[in-house]
């Protein structure tokens, strides 16, 4: 006697669907006919309002509780995959693996995500499979920042190797801890950087490199490419770069040989699953510098979803469902746009193009204006929230928009009155 076989699908628990990043893995789970449990910050979290979502939870506060409620759900579902969006939140979990081991679990261990999180080991990998990079300083002290001034061509943009290893020690000294900062003489370098010194850690100091963004993502399995896609960023928040706003399929037989190089390079990390190879390329030159490899899903990955490269689903396919891959050829010339952004970009150029802090570049704005709005029309335009099948979740996020907006407004009328100047008699 045989024992029946389960055709149930696994479910998957989605880690972070307060973003329109986790909007899209329920969106494209629940399209596949995964059940999909999601868990946000709140009841107001972007991903509550897809009907693609079996059942939406509120995220426990404490990160101990926070494990428990996953083992928990866990303990309730049976087997079923494991799903996270940001980088905090795959090192928190990554820490506790063992209690998690009931899961399938869908991101890179800890190891793997330390190798892209750190530039310097991502950058010697794509040394050794040919892959240009550009010049990166990374100073331990002001007096090599002194030195590096008269060394460097500017402008240079300023990073950080590692992030979250610098979040707590910035916050202690009263510092920001911005991505990504542009300086364009050694004066400005050497202001900019004086305050670091009271923390003990500096930015990197990185050269700029001309061009556009160009995003080569790749589903690794057992050191193979099972899945590729590229998109070239059209335009970027803050424009001098930053993360997409708007962004465009690329067919596959462009950058063919900068993507035979992305997977060596994965192969050199030893990488498994989801990652982007991300490049600035220059069209004058035909170069592509890296940038850096992101080791999770990206922000454009609704991009992807629209164009038809389904990577959550081909994840739940190879690793949830142990089924080969029959998944189909993207299309190319889908843009996408992520309208707040978006807008915020259009407005800088329109009424503040002196507060763009890569000189080099400039805009025309009334061509910069009928683009924006001839994007409404384009036959081959989507976007990052918004779908005619799933439009709970932009009237949400508008509803709660309007609402800090109103709560805003109500909050300054006071003092408006207060600051009016009183009326005599």
């Amino acid at each position: 006697m045989t024992t029946p076989v389960d055709q149930r699908i696994p479910p998957a628990v989605v880690v972070g669907i307060d973003t329109p990043i986790g909007l899209t893995v329920v969106r494209d789970l629940g399209q596949a006919g995964v059940p999909v449990f999601g868990i946000g910050r709140s009841a107001n979290a972007l991903g509550m309002g897809s009907r693609y979502l079996t059942r939406g939870l509120v995220r426990a506060r404490d990160p101990e509780a926070f494990i428990d409620q996953l083992v928990q759900l866990g303990a309730e579902l049976g087997p079923a995959c494991l799903f996270a969006v940001s980088e905090s939140d795959i090192t928190l979990l990554n820490r506790h693996r063992a209690r998690l081991a009931g899961y399938t679990i869908m991101f890179a261990d800890q190891a793997r995500m330390d190798s892209v999180l750190n530039k310097d080991q991502t950058y010697a990998a794509a040394a050794r499979v040919g892959i240009r990079t550009p010049r990166t300083e990374q100073p331990a002290a002001l007096s090599e920042v002194e030195r590096l001034g008269a060394e460097l061509r500017f402008p240079v943009v300023l990073k950080w190797a590692n992030p979250h290893e610098v979040a707590a020690r910035l916050d202690a000294a009263g510092l920001a801890l911005d991505k990504t900062h542009y300086c364009h003489s050694a004066a400005e370098l050497l202001v900019y950087l004086a305050p670091y010194e009271r923390a003990g850690v500096y930015p990197l100091i990185q050269e700029y490199c001309a061009g556009y963004g160009l995003g080569q993502f790749v589903l690794m399995k057992d050191g193979q490419p099972q899945y590729t896609f590229q998109h070239r960023r059209v335009h970027e928040w803050p424009p001098e770069g930053g993360f997409s706003s708007m962004c465009e399929s690329l067919p596959t037989d462009a950058h063919a040989e900068q993507m035979a190089k992305s997977v060596a390079l994965l192969r050199e990390l030893r990488w498994e699953g989801i990652a982007m190879v991300e490049y600035r390329h220059d069209p004058a030159t035909g170069e592509s510098a890296l940038m850096e490899v992101n080791g999770r899903f990206w922000g454009s990955l609704p991009l992807a979803w629209h164009a038809g490269a389904r990577f959550p689903s081909m994840m739940h396919t190879l690793w949830g469902q142990r089924q080969p891959l029959a998944a189909a050829a993207y299309r190319s010339g889908v843009r996408c746009r992520y309208m707040l952004p978006e807008t915020k970009r259009l407005l800088r150029i329109l009424f503040a193009q002196h507060r763009i802090a890569d000189k080099n570049l400039r805009f025309r704005r009334l061509p910069e204006l009928l683009g924006y709005l001839g994007g409404f029309v384009r036959p081959r335009s989507r976007y990052y929230v918004f779908t005619l099948d799933d439009a709970g979740p932009f009237f949400s996020d508008l509803g709660q928009m309007l609402k800090k907006a109103g709560a805003t407004i109500a909050a300054r009328i006071p003092l408006l009155r207060r600051s009016a100047p009183s009326q005599g008699k």
